[in-house]
């Protein structure tokens, strides 16, 4: 810069020229790059106008879906809102349940008092306020109504107390009124007296002709069978002057004549048949048990587990049967027994039968290994004959449902464990072991076993029949032209009732609840293609169809989520595979593999039969033509209609054949 400025003349000049010369040219250069970019740049903004017109547009989709999502998200909230009110709900009627359970022994003890009083039962009365006082109401007082009954019962106890003086001063004075009548009869006694002494005299001497047997009695059967009709005869004699006339006859005078008429026959049938004595023990022994019988145990069960709520109320009832159970031991308060009340009431009642028993065959002077084996052969004849018929009556009654069942179930199963326990139980009193070789055993596990099949067939047939109730609710439009895109209610409400029910199941023996789960599924699958193919039925559109076909995806889905454990696999799916493949086959319309592939063992459509298929695709080619699916093949394509009719024809000629076959 220095040589320009100082050096040469007109230095400055020339630089300054140079220096244009270099900015002209760095400006073409310019000039010349935006003309090379100038189109790019034109381009780019024409762009990004364009972008700004499909972001506008873009920005209007983006709030038009957010209104939409805001839209469908606020029925999705009503809904969820629903759901969680429904899960109150269901959680509410669980605890309200659960309560009632609690509640119900309560209120039917207290209707039971009500009834007694009704009747002017006042004694049964009394010992039904003391159940309620000491065993029900300390379960369940801390609600309003236990109070309220706990404050009326000292009222109850008072109106009894009133009764009851007013029957003793009515009965009071009715003596007193009738006193001279009394006195008149008093005074005319001697010469009744006379009378009656002269009968029963007589009547003493015609009893021990007719208990006189003849000597060839014990030759046959009618000879026994004479003597026995002649003492009955002369006892109902008796019996009807006892009942018609005043003082002839008294109870205590045919006692005395039957207890005399007793001893003889038993003296004669002893001189006539070895085996009395055990004739005499096996008819004592059913009579122990029929006064046992006539206690009304089953009809006093409620049949459900036996709830407890303190160490004591546990003492109690093993104290009254051999229960053993470490889980339940180490449960906390409240818990409950899986056994029902009747159970331990059984087992006393057998066992003070055995102690009667055991009084008994002492006065017959017997061994004790003798008396061992009478006691086990009455115990078992009590157990086979007398308990088992009362289980099989009590499980036959119209009243008992599937809950009381399946507790009848548990009940024999843990009757049949405590067999073992009455066996120790007459070792330890007729001090003969088990190990004796004549020694009889108890028969209680056929005993239970037969009471738990019947319980089960039972439970079998009303569990079916539920489901037939069930399915009679059914209400299908039959020509729909589309489903509603929901299962059916009264099938939802079905799988409803039987989740609820299997969940009871669950206390029973493995296989008896696999079993009833098996049918119950088998019975629904069979009931919804009766349905199907009901004569009653003229038409079913495709819509109908695939209505169907909802529900028989929830029986499907109900049967995979193993309501019952213990399935393999799919085996419980099974049941509904006979309307999987045929429903299957209709809403594919996979007419070509089904006719190509019948009658092979890989066939897809193997469970289906082809009359069924043609019942079925007959009620669809009849239905009306503005919901008939062959309308619009007839519309659209005709040729669609021949294949239908080649169809049917290929159907009608597979059935002919396996009838011809048959």
């Amino acid at each position: 810069m220095t040589s320009v400025y100082d050096d040469q003349p007109n230095a400055h000049k020339k630089f300054m020229e140079k220096l244009d010369a270099c900015i002209r040219n760095h400006d073409k250069e310019i000039e010349k790059m935006c003309n090379f970019h100038h189109q790019g740049f034109v381009d780019a903004i024409t762009e990004l106008l364009k972008v700004r017109t499909d972001a506008e547009k873009l920005k209007v989709q983006v709030t038009d879906t957010n209104r939409r999502f805001q839209d469908a998200g606020k029925e999705v909230i009503v809904q969820t809102e629903d759901i969680i009110r429904c899960r109150i709900q269901q959680r509410n009627i669980t605890t309200v349940v659960e309560k009632l359970q609690l509640c119900l022994p309560v209120l039917e003890m207290y209707s039971k008092l009500k009834e007694q009083m009704s009747t002017k039962r006042y004694y049964s009365a009394l010992k039904t306020m003391e159940q309620l006082e000491n065993v029900y109401f300390p379960r369940v007082s801390q609600y309003r109504f236990c109070q309220l009954m706990i404050d009326n019962l000292p009222k109850l106890r008072e109106d009894i107390k009133e009764i009851s003086m007013s029957d003793l001063k009515d009965f009071l004075e009715s003596i007193r009124k009738h006193s001279d009548k009394i006195g008149e009869t008093a005074m005319k006694q001697g010469d009744e007296e006379t009378f009656e002494n002269y009968y029963r005299k007589q009547r003493k001497k015609q009893a021990r002709l007719v208990l006189q047997p003849q000597s060839n009695m014990h030759e046959t059967v009618d000879g026994y069978r004479r003597y026995f009709t002649q003492i009955v005869g002369f006892f109902v004699v008796e019996d009807h002057i006892l009942h018609v006339t005043q003082g002839l006859v008294t109870r205590a005078y045919t006692d005395e004549l039957w207890n005399m008429a007793l001893s003889k026959i038993i003296a004669v049938l002893r001189a006539h048949s070895k085996c009395l004595d055990d004739y005499l023990y096996i008819g004592k022994s059913n009579s122990l048990f029929y006064k046992m019988e006539n206690k009304d145990i089953f009809e006093e069960d409620n049949y459900s587990p036996i709830p407890i709520v303190s160490e004591e109320e546990y003492k109690i009832v093993i104290s009254k049967f051999p229960f053993q159970d470490p889980d339940l031991e180490k449960q906390s308060f409240p818990k409950k027994f899986p056994m029902s009340q009747s159970v331990p009431h059984i087992y006393i009642q057998v066992k003070e039968f055995i102690y009667a028993s055991l009084k008994f065959s002492e006065s017959l002077h017997r061994s004790s290994t003798e008396i061992d084996d009478m006691l086990r052969k009455s115990t078992n004849l009590l157990l086979t004959r007398t308990l088992n018929s009362c289980l099989l009556n009590l499980i036959r009654k119209p009243h008992i449902g599937l809950a009381e069942l399946v507790q009848i179930i548990i009940n024999t199963t843990h009757l049949e464990q405590a067999c073992k326990y009455l066996e120790d139980f007459i070792t330890n009193i007729t001090n003969i072991s088990q190990e004796t070789v004549h020694t009889t055993r108890l028969y209680g596990l056929s005993t239970f076993k037969d009471a738990r099949h019947a319980a089960e067939g039972e439970i079998y047939t009303k569990l079916n029949q539920k489901i037939d109730e069930f399915v009679q609710l059914a209400d299908y439009d039959w020509t729909m032209s589309e489903p509603d895109g929901r299962a059916s209610g009264y099938l939802m409400d079905l799988i409803n009732f039987l989740r609820s029910i299997f969940q009871v199941f669950t206390h029973l023996p493995g296989k008896v609840a696999q079993t009833a789960c098996m049918s119950a599924c088998q019975h629904l699958s069979t009931s919804l293609m009766q349905m199907l193919l009901d004569n009653e039925l003229k038409q079913i559109s495709m819509g109908a169809v695939q209505q169907f076909n909802l529900d028989v995806i929830q029986c499907e889905l109900f049967a995979s989520s193993e309501p019952v454990p213990g399935f393999q696999g799919d085996t419980l799916q099974l049941a509904f595979i006979d309307l999987r493949q045929l429903l299957d086959l209709f809403m594919v319309w996979d007419w070509s593999t089904y006719l190509a592939d019948y009658g092979q063992p890989a066939s897809k459509y193997l469970r289906v039969n082809p009359n069924t298929a043609l019942i079925l695709l007959e009620k669809m080619k009849d239905t009306n033509k503005k919901n008939n699916i062959f309308a619009q093949f007839r519309k659209n394509d005709r040729d669609k209609q021949k294949l239908i009719e080649t169809v049917v024809k290929q159907l009608r000629s597979l059935v002919n054949g396996m009838s011809q076959h048959t």
